[in-house]
């Protein structure tokens, strides 16, 4: 079957992982919705690289653990663009520490954002997918949702609800050609990442059997993959692109 041109929006697309989904479903043609919270320069620019890519797009601001925030991006989309046929929930905050320091409302903000930040996306743009009998919803985790992390309970927890729940619901639209997977990377060059101190890239490093941190263009390719055609029949997995770090 022939993909066709969709419309995408992309959750915290400013920048990181999120910038290269957009760029690499612009070169398919893929009308793009990037979603930033508090880079719109960052937006702009990703914005302007869509175009010259020669794909048409809009940028959104909003802060996907309100659900108001999301109902109206998800409104002013379907406005501009038209109905949202594929979903990348990338969106997600860290706020790291030990338990024994963490506050609740660290651990709040983290799963608000993560976890329910999906919820709310998800939710509101399924109906649509389910009236059409197509939709792609892809979620962006964390290999940490699967093996742990010290010091990242908050965020350890989020990304192992978001498997469970992308899991649930493939099972509930999967008769309506709908897939819900999750990519879990691992360590990948990002602004979160670089701000780590050079011990602790060291010992990030020897969990990694390649050696090496990811590259949010490694990660793109699959993301853009899980929203063809070819891939109607997977759906519910989390596929992991780690460097080896969760084998």
């Amino acid at each position: 079957m022939e993909d066709l041109p969709r419309i995408a929006l992309i959750t915290g697309a400013s920048r990181g992982i999120g910038r290269s989904i957009a760029l690499k479903l612009a070169e398919s043609g893929h009308k793009i919705a990037i979603n930033y919270n508090s880079h719109k320069e960052d937006a702009e620019k990703v914005l302007k690289e869509v175009e010259s890519l020669g794909s048409e797009g809009i940028i959104v601001k909003a802060n996907v653990s309100k659900l108001n925030e999301v109902q109206e991006m998800i409104n002013f989309v379907e406005e501009n663009l038209g109905n949202i046929e594929i979903l990348y929930n990338n969106a997600g905050i860290i706020s790291d520490s030990l338990l024994m320091r963490m506050k609740p409302e660290d651990f709040d903000r983290v799963i608000d954002t993560n976890l329910k930040g999906t919820f709310y996306c998800t939710k509101l743009c399924i109906n649509n997918m389910i009236k059409n009998r197509w939709g792609r919803v892809i979620n962006i985790s964390s290999v940490v949702g699967i093996r742990g992390n010290i010091g990242q309970s908050n965020y350890s927890a989020s990304k192992a609800g978001i498997h469970s729940f992308t899991k649930s619901i493939a099972k509930e639209v999967a008769t309506r050609n709908i897939t819900v997977n999750v990519i879990a990377p691992g360590y990948v060059s990002t602004a979160t990442t670089n701000v780590l101190s050079e011990k602790v890239k060291k010992e990030v490093m020897s969990w990694i059997p390649m050696q090496r941190f990811g590259e949010p263009e490694e990660i793109a390719p699959i993301a853009a993959f899980l929203a063809k055609e070819e891939a109607r029949y997977i759906t519910g997995e989390i596929i992991r692109v780690d460097g080896g770090m969760a084998i």
